[in-house]
């Protein structure tokens, strides 16, 4: 007869906390833990398994999630009422766990779509990028004209095209000509700019603003051809004049974007941006550990994923500076990590402004908590590089980018790095898209993928649950993958998820 699975999850035998798998109701003896509950305690959430001092360090993943701030008996509940953040030195000890990966003889294919440079698309859309935000209304209303749903006959003779899409945002002017949030707009839009993704796409500006089409174009070598076209609602005549040359340029270049067909590619044209949003207290056991054992696989077969919100890696960069290729890299992450405390400081925030309510309501307490668990969709490979927000990601394997954790704002940067598929995890639940990439998302329990189904793609609840394992549930998630890249549609892609999602990262100071 098979053993009754345990009401509680133990990650590590040194665990202060054990979670639970379902409610705990006072007065149950949790078998193989020796102690009895004390009080009631939400699925999800964590029950001291020991007596813990009041100024104790706690551990979840054998790692310290905080400080308890009284006394903790066995049993007891333990969240934002009795386990405080905690302050204390990481041994970074670079490149300590760094292993030879074990590439495969014969990599996976999906049905991609290879532009005349070489590069690899998993999606053919046109894309309308604004310099500013006062272009953006006229952005949008050439891309309506291209809706299927309002005019189906726009694009029917042009099935391969997957649609017109207007990514507009908030900035542009009002800032310092020479500083880093120019830089880094620009930066995002150039690599949008030349996305594999995008067969074809028009920048429109207003003409006046200090993101200059000009100099944007001159900074990271780009220019004027079938490919990519700009013009701004002042040379061309006001908005409506700008709206039918915008259309009319569309019509354009339609038919060569029309002309791709799907060829069979290897696996290690995949670039992977993982994310996690609404993360709950399963996140590190079932979701998080899944992407991170397809993104072990993908980077198997040469692929690459990017690691990103470097406020939620905030308390666990020590595991990542050990994974790191070299010392050099491991210090590159450390210099982001620094960058963030110095700009909460001076900003007036704390690094422990996260977990949300929603994480909270989940089970996590604190942001060494969450972030214990976040890099557990990174995998176990090698940390090859990191690179700032928005830059080309170059390198094949497992990297960082540095962005903020606002899932919007980072997916940007990394889609503006390379990135032809998101990756999302969520325990709360999230209605997330991300165009012109396609966006999988992972439920970390099954009550949620139960409740959410519509919108979430896997459910790895399983893992917990008792009936699916890590390894399967990330080979199962891998095939998801090339399914996705090779043109299948993700469950936001079918909801229309995705253009109100672009969201430049904005440093700067508005003038």
């Amino acid at each position: 007869m098979k053993k009754p699975l345990s009401p509680v999850v133990r990650l590590h035998a040194n665990d202060d906390v054990v979670v639970a798998r379902r409610q705990l109701m006072p007065g149950a003896v949790i078998d193989g833990e020796s102690v009895k509950v004390a009080a009631f305690i939400p699925a999800g959430h964590k029950m001291a398994a020991r007596r813990i001092e009041s100024g104790q360090p706690v551990r979840r993943y054998n790692q310290i999630i905080g400080i308890a701030s009284r006394l903790i008996e066995p049993g007891m509940h333990v969240h934002t009422h009795n386990l405080s953040m905690a302050e204390f030195e990481r041994d970074y000890a670079y490149g300590i766990d760094v292993h030879p990966t074990e590439y495969v003889q014969t990599p996976a294919s999906f049905m991609g779509i290879v532009r005349d440079d070489g590069r690899v698309a998993t999606r053919n859309y046109i894309g309308v990028l604004t310099s500013v935000n006062c272009s953006a209304t006229a952005a949008r209303a050439i891309a309506d004209h291209f809706r299927r749903d309002i005019h189906p006959e726009a694009l029917a003779d042009f099935p391969n095209v997957d649609g017109v899409i207007a990514l507009t945002h908030g900035l542009g002017c009002a800032t310092d000509a020479e500083g880093e949030s120019l830089v880094i707009l620009r930066r995002t839009l150039a690599g949008y700019a030349r996305h594999a993704n995008f067969a074809a796409v028009l920048m429109v500006g207003l003409g006046c603003e200090t993101n200059q089409i000009a100099g944007m174009f001159e900074a990271h070598g780009l220019k004027d051809d079938a490919r990519l076209q700009s013009f701004t609602i002042q040379n061309t005549g006001g908005t409506a004049k700008t709206v039918q040359y915008g259309i009319a340029r569309i019509f354009d270049m339609l038919p060569e974007a029309n002309r791709v067909r799907r060829t069979s590619v290897p696996a290690s044209h995949l670039t992977l941006g993982l994310q996690c949003g609404g993360s709950d207290g399963y996140s590190g056991i079932t979701a998080n550990p899944a992407l991170g054992a397809a993104v072990d696989i993908l980077v198997r077969h040469g692929g690459t994923a990017i690691l990103s919100e470097t406020p939620e890696v905030y308390g666990a960069e020590h595991l990542l500076t050990r994974r790191a290729v070299s010392r050099a890299v491991g210090e590159k992450l450390v210099a982001r990590i620094n960058w963030w405390k110095d700009y909460c400081a001076r900003n007036g925030a704390e690094m422990n402004n996260n977990p949300s309510a929603g994480n909270k309501t989940g089970g996590l307490t604190t942001i060494l908590e969450k972030s214990l668990g976040a890099v557990a969709k990174g995998g176990t490979t090698a940390l090859v590089d990191v690179y700032n927000y928005a830059e080309p990601v170059t390198a094949r394997g497992f990297v960082f980018m540095d962005t903020p954790g606002y899932d919007p704002v980072s997916a940007t940067g990394q889609v503006a790095g390379g990135a032809n598929v998101i990756c999302f995890t969520t325990g709360r639940g999230s209605a997330y898209g991300c165009a012109p990439s396609p966006s999988l998302k992972l439920a970390t329990n099954t009550a949620l993928w139960t409740r959410q189904e519509d919108d979430i793609d896997i459910n790895c609840g399983g893992i917990v649950d008792g009936t699916d394992s890590i390894d399967a549930k990330g080979a199962e998630f891998f095939q998801m993958i090339l399914d996705t890249a090779s043109g299948k549609k993700t469950k936001s892609e079918i909801h229309g998820y995705g253009q109100d999602e672009f969201i430049p990262w904005n440093v700067g100071v508005l003038m």
